[in-house]
Formats: C-alpha cells, sequence, structure tokens
C-alpha cells in the first residue's frame, strides 16, 4: 500500500470516465457485477500505475484501465477488447461508431476547424465534409455540452460518432505536430550545415513531450514524418516536389499512399534537414546523392536507405525503411512452405556452391540472403558481403560497400575478398561478366557464395550467367540451386471471407493439385485494419529450381530455357504461378495478387 501512495495522482475526470464505461458495460452485459466491483476497489490504483509507467505521464484511458485489470467480457469469455467495449459505449449514447484510417485522412482539413490545445482538452477531431455537415469523431462522448462547444467553434453543422480515443489521439499528435511544424517552418526556415564525415548517424525519433519544447520546427516536422512511417508500416517514403507545392506519399504494402501535402517553399528545408541526417552534401543538388540513417522506434532499430535525385521541380527523396528484425535468421519469417524450407535450408548449409535468387527490385531477394546469411553465420566462420548500397548492417557480418568512383566494383571487391578467407560471400548482384565469372570461380574453389539476378525467374538464370561468359561446364559444377521470388499481398485475416469456386479457374491458371470440385479461396472485404483495401502485409512467393544431375546434363549440352524449365518442372519444380495458388488454396492470397505478379507466366 505504501507503494500505491508514493503514485502520481490520477487526473480529476478519469474515475467518473471509468465509472460511466462500467456502468454501460454492465448494462449492456458485456461485465459481471464482480468485474464492476474489482473495478471499484482496484481502478484507481490500475489507472497511476499506468500514469506512473509512461514517460510522458499521459493518463490512460478508461478502456486502457479495463485490460490493465484483465476484465473479462463475459460473452468471449477473454480480456475485454477496448474496441468491444467503444462499440457498446457508442450503442448506449445512440452514435455511429466508426474507425479512423489516418491514410483516408486530409491533413489540411483535419487541422483546420480547431485549434490543437481543443482538439487534445476534448478529444475531438473532424473527419470528412458530407454535403454541409462536418463528421467529428469523439474519443470522449459523455458529455454532451462538448458537442455545444465544437458545433460554436467550428460555426459549422456537426454530425458526431464516437471512435477509439487512441486513434484520436494519434491523429491530433501527427497531424497537428507535423502541420504546425511545417506552418512555423514557413516563417523561420534554418540553414542547416552539414559534415560528411561518417558512414552512419543513428537518429532516435523523439516522443510527443519532446517535439513541443523543440523550437527546430523542420526537425521535428522530418521527426513526425518518420515516426508516422514506422507506425503506419510504410517501406518507403516519397518526398516530391510539384510546382506549387510538394507531396508527401508513403508506400505500405506495395501501395502508395499520399499522407501530406506542404508549402514549396519548406521543400529545400525538409530536404536540407534529410540529407544532412544521411550525411549527404547539402550543397550538391545536381547530382544524385546516396545516403543512410539509423533510428530507433519503439526499442527497434530502423535502417533508411536514402535516396537524392534531381528531377524538375526541384530534389526528389526517396527513403526505404528496413526493420533488421525481420532478417535475424529465421527463416520461417520469410512465408515459405515447409518443403520450400527444407530445400533452401539444403542449399544455404552447403560446405560451397552458388545460390542465386532472382527477381525484379523491390521482391525481397536482400531480405531472404540477409536471412540466409544470419541462419548460417557462427563464430567458426568467416563472412563477408559485397553491397551496392548496404541496406542493413550486421555486428557478425563484414560487410564491403561497393564505391565506382574509387575503383571499388562488384568485381575487384570480390577479387579481394578472395584472400580475405572467406567461408561464406554474399554478393548483392551479379551484373558484369568479371563479377559472374569471379563467383562462379570462388564457388569451385571450396566457398560458399549467395547472390542476386535480374531474371524473371529461375531457368532463365542459367542462359543469363552464360551470356556474362561464365562457361557451362563450370557453371553446372558451381550452381546449387535458383529461387525466384516476389511478394504478395496477404490477405487481411481480420475481414476476409471464404468462397467457393470452380477447381477448374485453377486448374487454367496452372494449378496441377488434384481436389474437389469446388475450392475455398479468400474474398477481400476491407476493413480499417487493412485500409479498405483487403490486403495486410505481404509474403514471398518463390519458384525453387534444384540443380541436380539432370538439370547439370542439361547445362552442359543445351542451355535452351524451355527445355530447362520442362526438366525443371519434372524434377519437382513448381513455378511462380503454381507456388501462388498453393498460397490462394491455403487462404494466404487470392487470385488477383498471384496473376498480378506472375502475368508473364504459365
Amino acid at each position: 500500500m505504501k507503494a500505491d501512495a508514493v503514485l502520481p495522482p490520477v487526473r480529476q475526470v478519469p474515475k467518473s470516465e471509468l465509472a460511466r464505461v462500467v456502468q454501460i458495460l454492465e448494462s449492456a452485459g458485456v461485465v459481471s457485477a464482480d468485474s464492476v466491483r474489482e473495478i471499484d476497489h482496484h481502478g484507481a490504483v490500475a489507472a497511476a500505475r499506468i500514469q506512473a509507467s509512461r514517460v510522458d505521464r499521459v493518463p490512460p484511458t478508461p478502456y486502457e484501465t479495463l485490460v490493465a485489470l484483465d476484465i473479462q467480457d463475459v460473452r468471449t469469455g477473454k480480456t475485454i477488447e477496448p474496441l468491444a467495449a467503444v462499440e457498446a459505449v457508442a450503442q448506449h449514447m445512440s452514435l455511429p461508431f466508426e474507425r479512423i484510417d489516418p491514410l483516408k485522412l486530409d491533413a489540411e482539413f483535419v487541422t483546420r476547424l480547431f485549434s490543437k490545445p481543443f482538439a487534445q482538452k476534448h478529444l475531438l477531431i473532424p473527419l470528412r465534409e458530407e454535403a454541409d455537415t462536418v463528421v467529428v469523431a469523439l474519443g470522449k462522448p459523455f458529455d454532451p455540452e462538448i458537442r455545444d462547444i465544437a458545433a460554436k467553434t467550428a460555426r459549422r453543422a456537426l454530425k458526431f460518432v464516437v471512435a477509439l480515443p487512441q486513434e484520436v489521439e494519434r491523429v491530433i499528435s501527427e497531424f497537428y505536430g507535423f502541420r504546425r511544424s511545417v506552418k512555423s517552418a514557413q516563417q523561420q526556415i534554418s540553414s542547416p550545415t552539414t559534415e560528411i564525415q561518417n558512414f552512419e548517424q543513428l537518429l532516435r525519433v523523439r516522443g510527443d513531450h519532446e517535439l513541443e519544447a523543440s523550437d527546430q520546427h523542420i526537425v521535428n516536422a522530418v521527426d513526425y514524418m518518420f515516426r508516422y512511417a514506422f507506425d503506419m508500416r510504410a517501406s518507403d517514403i516519397h518526398i516530391e516536389p510539384r510546382r506549387d507545392e510538394s507531396r508527401i506519399r508513403y508506400r505500405i504494402d506495395g501501395v502508395m499512399h499520399r499522407v501530406h501535402t506542404i508549402p514549396k517553399n519548406v521543400h529545400a528545408a525538409l530536404i536540407s534537414r534529410i540529407k544532412m541526417l544521411s550525411r549527404m552534401d547539402i550543397a550538391e543538388k545536381r547530382r544524385p546523392q546516396d545516403g543512410r540513417i539509423k533510428s530507433v522506434h519503439q526499442d527497434r532499430q530502423v535502417e533508411m536507405r536514402v535516396s537524392s535525385m534531381p528531377v524538375a521541380m526541384g530534389e526528389k527523396i526517396v527513403i526505404r525503411l528496413f526493420d533488421p528484425e525481420t532478417a535475424k535468421g529465421d527463416l520461417n519469417n520469410l512465408g515459405f512452405r515447409e518443403d520450400e524450407l527444407r530445400l533452401f535450408s539444403r542449399w544455404i548449409t552447403q560446405p560451397h556452391g552458388v545460390v542465386l535468387v532472382t527477381g525484379p527490385t523491390g521482391s525481397g531477394k536482400s531480405t531472404t540472403l540477409y536471412t540466409a546469411l544470419q541462419t548460417v553465420v557462427t563464430d567458426e566462420i568467416n563472412v563477408i558481403t559485397i553491397e551496392d548500397p548496404i541496406e542493413m548492417m550486421f555486428d557478425n557480418l563484414n560487410q564491403v560497400a561497393v564505391q565506382p568512383q574509387i575503383g571499388v566494383t562488384f568485381s575487384s571487391a570480390l577479387r579481394t575478398i578472395l584472400r580475405q578467407d572467406p567461408d561464406v560471400i554474399m554478393v548483392g548482384e551479379i551484373r558484369d561478366s568479371d563479377t559472374a565469372k569471379y563467383a562462379i570461380q570462388a564457388a569451385l574453389t571450396g566457398h560458399m557464395v549467395y547472390s542476386t539476378l535480374h531474371t524473371n525467374d529461375a531457368p532463365t538464370a542459367i542462359p543469363r550467367l552464360i551470356d556474362l561468359g561464365v562457361e557451362p561446364f563450370l557453371l553446372a559444377n558451381a550452381l546449387t540451386g535458383v529461387m525466384a521470388q516476389r511478394l504478395v499481398r496477404r490477405v487481411c485475416r481480420n475481414c476476409a471471407q471464404d468462397t467457393l469456386v470452380p477447381r477448374d479457374d485453377l486448374v487454367a491458371l496452372g494449378d496441377d493439385a488434384a481436389g474437389e470440385d469446388m475450392v475455398t479461396v479468400p474474398q477481400l472485404q476491407g476493413c480499417v485494419e487493412c485500409r479498405g483495401t483487403g490486403y495486410r502485409g505481404r509474403v514471398a512467393v518463390v519458384e525453387m529450381m534444384e540443380i541436380n544431375e539432370a538439370i547439370r546434363r542439361e547445362i552442359r549440352h543445351d542451355v535452351d530455357v524451355d527445355l530447362l524449365r520442362r526438366v525443371g518442372k519434372a524434377n519437382g519444380m513448381r513455378t511462380l504461378r503454381q507456388s501462388g495458388l498453393d498460397l490462394v488454396r491455403e487462404g494466404v492470397t487470392t487470385i488477383d495478387e498471384v496473376l498480378r505478379v506472375t502475368s508473364d507466366f504459365s
């Protein structure tokens, strides 16, 4: 009890908010009378503990307190979900309930009607216009006076909906913070200096309480932009200049989303801040540049690869985000099927040979190879990589960056690496004759080589290497396996529903599995979790061609790609299309997604 006595006091209103929520849940049959007594006795203490554990000392919502107390939903027998509690509150208040997707909101519209202090105090935000009415989301719907005050403040007809408090808070934090920083920067734009020395700089994205205390508006805007991208699971940030404005777009699950529009006169300052963080030359605006930033978000490191390029209206920046957690050495995280996982694991653990991963840019080749390296690396072996550029850094790897301006190319670095006593070598890409020949030679002299190649499928990699000057008999002896890879979007498990289609539909697309006349496949619905797309996350589709004796014989005597493909299929190779349709039958993705990434194959 003494420990409880020293905890920070809870704000004045949460107890009444919590009591009101509990009353509504009890009357709706969501919680039991025993749970109500538990909340009465321990609710204030639980709220105080949550508040004390937070760096910014923000008090919890009533729904967070219910979860902390492990209050059971009598309908499910499980801990009550905030979503279910808020829906019950909305129904009791005779107001619609709505989930908020920040990517569907217009940031300028959201921040136009109410000031940030007003929105924070009353926990509300405008969502959109419907005819002459503005739809406003309420995080605290209990006080009817809030609605009158909001209508008078906005001087508009308002329609109110109930939303999750944490979703309202997130929009207030990100939208108001970014917009205010950009507006302040219009009036006071600093001229940052640069130091081109370190290869990498660690950037810690700050919290709300730290951002609020800073007067460096562009610094704040960049931090808000990064944090929002992390929260939205973006893989890329695009900052694009236009004639009268600049726009910021995020790529999420392979699809671009327009998020912010900024004034043209702020664009240069935003670009300069990012170039400074990534150790680029901010004075050089005519040539493309590359840089990198390492950041920390929620105790996880995030690598950011930065590319600048001059375009018609100014400089464009693209920032690619890499989460090292995705390449921590667990091949199961790649989404391989069990038989594919066994085969790939056998390839990468051979004492020598060449393993190739093929596919277009953005198909996950680097993630696959990094994961393979983390799977095999130990203190007993020497692993060296050659990359252009280094996408993710790992302490247990020796990583070399290609720098053509000083003569460090894939081929020259590979020659040097062979004198560095390597066991495993990863060549970022085989793109010229010298690199191809040195990679094959390294495998023939007892080294394990992983690399990537830009070909459409696995069999095409073999004639491609021969075109680069590799002798067929050497290639046949050195090559262990070739894997083509694509990324397809996963169906959202929160909203997807199963539907039946004739099996002939899949057979017509190359599926050769026997089964019933009708096949169960997922049908997209769309919800707030997937932003109405029906998809959430991505998974690899692979085509794996093991170089066995039958394939080696064809490589030595005939490099016809159609013949190689037929021999590969006869020896168990499943094409990209067939592997994708396997995922369709398992309910992982859709026929449309498989067709999108395999439109050139059958």
